[in-house]
């Protein structure tokens, strides 16, 4: 039984990325020439063309790599470990280290530091 699904994946996992394509190439080509007409003037494009179009957006922009905000909870665990080990002294030269590197802004200035002090407490309780 396990080498029928084994195989079946072969199968299947081109056939799902196909439909997928199709689908979004049908989606992308029935707004572009819904809306783009009438709001732009441009012309009408064909399934082939959205299909390019959608592939391209995707190289260009990304696969929807998202995240939380702030970044990802591993990475404020990791930082809140590193801040509770670090003396008062080593917290203030980190600070300016990246304030320098990147600016004043989330990583720089304006940032929050103490609340990764809180949370290296909270999570050694």
């Amino acid at each position: 039984m396990r080498s029928f699904f084994y195989r079946g994946r072969f199968i299947f996992i081109p056939l799902a990325v196909a439909a997928f394509l199709s689908v979004a190439g049908f989606v992308v080509m029935s707004l572009w020439n819904y809306l783009m007409p009438v709001i732009f003037h441009l012309g009408v494009i064909t399934f082939w063309q959205a299909l390019a179009l959608f592939v391209f957006c995707k190289i260009l922009f990304g696969f929807g790599k998202g995240g939380h905000k702030g970044g990802a909870p591993w990475m404020r665990h990791r930082m809140a470990e590193r801040f509770k080990n670090m003396s008062p002294e080593e917290r203030e030269r980190f600070k300016e280290k990246w304030g320098q590197r990147c600016g004043p802004g989330r990583w720089g200035e304006h940032h929050n530091w103490d609340s990764y002090a809180d949370e290296s407490v909270k999570a050694a309780e």
